[in-house]
C-alpha cells in the first residue's frame, strides 16, 4: 500500500512568517472546517496577507467588512513578489475589536515597496473581520 503525501503548497512554510506548514497555519483559515474561522486578529491578518501571496481573492472580500469591502479586488499585476510580513502590534481592545501594526514586502519590476499599516478588526456573529487602515 503507498502512503499518500500531501502537495508540497500544503506542507510548505506558510507564508505570514509563523513557524508552521501553511495547511496547519494560514490554510486552515482559507480552506476546510475552519474557514473563515480565524480566532483572533492577529490570525486574520496573517491569513490575509497569506491570501494575498496565494491570490485568494475570494477569502480577501469574505473576510473583508461589509462596510469597507470594495466590489471586488483587481488581481496581482504580473511578476508581484510577496517578500514577507512583520507583525508589530497585535492589541485586542475588548471581546470584539482589535488592533493589528504591520509591515508587509513586496517586490516588483526590481523595486522594493513596504506597506505599513494600523489595520482595525472587528468581530461580528462570530467572525473576525478586517475593517480599514486606521486614520
Amino acid at each position: 500500500m503507498r502512503s499518500r503525501s500531501l502537495p508540497s503548497s500544503l506542507v510548505d512554510a506558510c507564508p505570514c512568517g509563523r513557524s508552521a506548514a501553511y495547511a496547519d497555519c494560514c490554510g486552515r483559515y482559507h480552506t476546510g472546517p475552519l474557514a473563515l474561522q480565524a480566532p483572533d486578529p492577529e490570525s486574520l491578518m496573517r491569513s490575509r496577507y497569506s491570501a494575498f501571496v496565494k491570490d485568494l481573492r475570494p477569502y480577501l472580500l469574505a473576510t473583508w467588512h461589509p462596510s469597507t469591502r470594495p466590489a471586488d479586488i483587481e488581481p496581482p499585476e504580473p511578476g508581484l513578489q510577496w517578500l514577507g510580513l512583520d507583525v508589530r502590534r497585535a492589541v485586542q481592545l475588548d471581546a470584539d475589536h482589535g488592533v493589528v501594526e504591520f509591515v508587509a514586502r513586496s517586490k516588483l519590476g526590481g523595486r522594493a515597496h513596504r506597506l505599513h499599516e494600523i489595520s482595525t478588526f472587528v468581530r461580528e456573529d462570530g467572525r473576525w473581520l478586517y475593517v480599514r487602515a486606521a486614520d
